[in-house]
């Protein structure tokens, strides 16, 4: 692991697992950390070697509460690419974070993109009401009590999954959430046009009908309207994170992306 200062002074915490092969970069959504993917990392350190950070507000980095906004965490992104030097096999993110791995894909060294249920367009804001909410009530509980309200919460996923969990919200605050939403407005996030015309592979992993964070009528849009490199894949069943809770599925499709 090492400490990387961002260009604003703050810092994030980056970890690597494996020894050889190429670079994935693997980016996590809200209330999750870099240790969200050590189970993916696990399952591919075999052939590659997989990096992650953790992003403001999360992690060992949720005393940075801020800014949120997506060209923020684009430049966070970028300043990690510039930390690793060399080149990148492959972005991975999820919700917020896959995002972030379709826009800064465009200008990355990645050949591939892989997006996991991403935040194509921005969340309505009574979704973040009643997140914020449920947060709030979840953090009342704080240290160890929190961590174990986590992993009590959380027990029906696989123990790294759950552990990667704990580490994610053990101090952070519900204020990097409220300024994902008050920093960027709906009009500032809107992916569909990025998408359609995307230039690289990129691999859109879709939670099942009605369980995506993406509104239904916007993934019909997209379903109709993309180019040949954009690959669209609904795990049936599954919900948000079904990176996690659908993992063999997803570990095998991503993989056959990565090699084809």
């Amino acid at each position: 692991m090492s400490v990387l200062a961002f260009a604003d002074g703050a810092h994030t915490t980056i970890e690597t697992w494996g020894s050889r092969g190429p670079l994935i970069v693997c980016i996590h959504g809200m209330t999750s950390s870099r240790k969200s993917w050590t189970r993916f990392a696990a399952a591919f350190s075999d052939r590659y070697r997989v990096v992650a950070y953790d992003q403001r507000g999360h992690g060992d980095s949720a005393g940075v509460t801020g800014p949120m906004t997506l060209a923020q965490a684009l430049d966070d992104l970028a300043c990690v690419e510039r930390a690793l030097g060399e080149p990148v096999e492959a972005l991975i993110g999820h919700s917020w974070g896959g995002a972030v791995a379709i826009l800064g894909g465009e200008v990355s060294s990645a050949r591939r993109v892989v997006a996991v249920d991403p935040m194509i367009v921005q969340v309505a804001e009574d979704w973040y009401g009643e997140f914020i909410a449920e947060l709030d009530d979840a953090f009342t509980a704080t240290g160890a009590a929190r961590d174990e309200r986590m992993r009590s919460e959380y027990a029906h996923w696989a123990e790294l999954d759950r552990e990667g969990k704990v580490h994610a919200v053990h101090a952070m605050t519900t204020q990097p959430i409220a300024r994902l939403l008050a920093e960027n407005p709906a009009p500032s996030w809107d992916l569909r046009a990025c998408v359609a015309g995307y230039e690289k592979p990129l691999l859109l992993a879709m939670a099942g009908d009605r369980e995506s964070i993406v509104p239904p009528p916007v993934l019909e849009a997209i379903r109709a309207n993309h180019g040949p490199q954009v690959q669209i894949e609904t795990f049936v069943g599954e919900g948000h994170n079904l990176h996690r809770t659908g993992f063999d599925a997803f570990a095998q499709s991503t993989r056959r992306f990565l090699e084809s």
